[in-house]
């Protein structure tokens, strides 16, 4: 379906406390009852249960808190601020990473940030499509130049992930862990990924594109297409206290924003120390497959480069800059 502005508005007034009859919202919104009806069946199709009760009206099963740029904003520090240049927030979406890709063609610049509340087309890495339930989790993406080529930021994904585990820690949530090269982990479960996709020149200016896929509530129907074990912050937190997706998503921003635009400076090995703290591949056994290539052992860390180590059966230590890797348990 194609969402539109009156999709949202309505979804807007349902996201409120309460029911909300067809003739209020259809009074109140200057909308055809009969348009009304088509529009709580769309929300169904986007995987948000609405509630029926004959006499009240309708409610949303959940509790549903979008995303807004004024709250976003207000939790900002000054920091993070001064280096974000545009922020938007797009109801439904491609994809944040393939949006801002486009955007850099024309008017690259840092600091570009863009969330969505769904993509129709989400993408993690090797072109794994990510499960993108709206109004459930966060997708971000954001754009920053560098200047020195594709080499200066080698180790970006790891720094990254670094950032996304210190956003989490100050959100209050323990144990978070980083699977190399950027997979963000709680307990042997996804939580979330990053996915960064550079242009430009090899040894001059390049553009980076770095999108961000977080799981807080992932609804049991869209969960049922995931291939791997997976968690969300609803499993992690298991208190009764209300978090708020604009609040993490600002949280998320403040510990991004200067991660990156300070990384050429910086650099990988600026953050390699914590990112072996939040290793929790080291000391597994593994299949790491690289092409049609399998490769077997142990893994025992990574290099200062921010490479993956592998030990092999026979001692052998292999190290890898790319490749698919996947848990095998003792």
């Amino acid at each position: 379906m194609t969402f539109t502005n009156n999709h949202y508005t309505v979804l807007t007034r349902l996201a409120k406390d309460g029911f909300h009859s067809s003739s209020e919202l259809s009074v109140d919104l200057n909308l055809s009852r009969a348009t009304i009806w088509k529009y709580l069946q769309n929300f169904s199709e986007l995987g948000l249960e609405i509630i029926a009760v004959r006499g009240k009206g309708y409610r949303l099963k959940r509790k549903l808190e979008l995303l807004s740029n004024l709250q976003i904003k207000e939790n900002l520090n000054h920091k993070s601020l001064s280096l974000l240049s545009k922020l938007e927030i797009h109801p439904q979406i491609a994809s944040t990473n393939s949006y801002l890709l486009e955007v850099m063609k024309t008017n690259p610049q840092s600091g570009y940030v863009c969330f969505a509340e769904t993509q129709i087309n989400g993408r993690g890495r090797r072109g794994r499509q990510w499960i993108s339930p709206f109004g459930a989790n966060i997708y971000l993406s954001l754009s920053w130049l560098f200047k020195n080529g594709f080499a200066s930021i080698s180790g970006l994904s790891l720094a990254v992930g670094v950032a996304v585990v210190r956003a989490l820690t100050d959100f209050g949530i323990d144990n978070i862990g980083l699977k190399w090269p950027n997979d963000i982990y709680w307990q042997d479960k996804k939580l979330g990924g990053v996915l960064i996709e550079i242009s430009g020149e090899s040894s001059g200016k390049c553009n980076a594109v770095i999108g961000l896929g977080l799981n807080l509530y992932m609804p049991e129907k869209e969960s049922s297409r995931i291939s791997q074990p997976w968690t969300d912050l609803d499993k992690i937190i298991t208190h009764q206290i209300r978090y708020s997706r604009n609040y993490l998503s600002a949280l998320l921003l403040n510990n991004l924003l200067p991660v990156i635009a300070s990384f050429e400076t910086k650099t990988f090995m600026h953050y390699l120390s914590e990112w072996r703290g939040y290793d929790c591949m080291r000391g597994c056994e593994v299949s790491i497959y690289s092409g049609q290539h399998q490769f077997d052992g142990v893994i025992i860390g990574i290099d200062d480069s921010g490479l993956l180590l592998l030990k092999e059966i026979t001692g052998t230590i292999k190290t890898f800059a790319s490749g698919e890797v996947s848990f095998r348990k003792k």
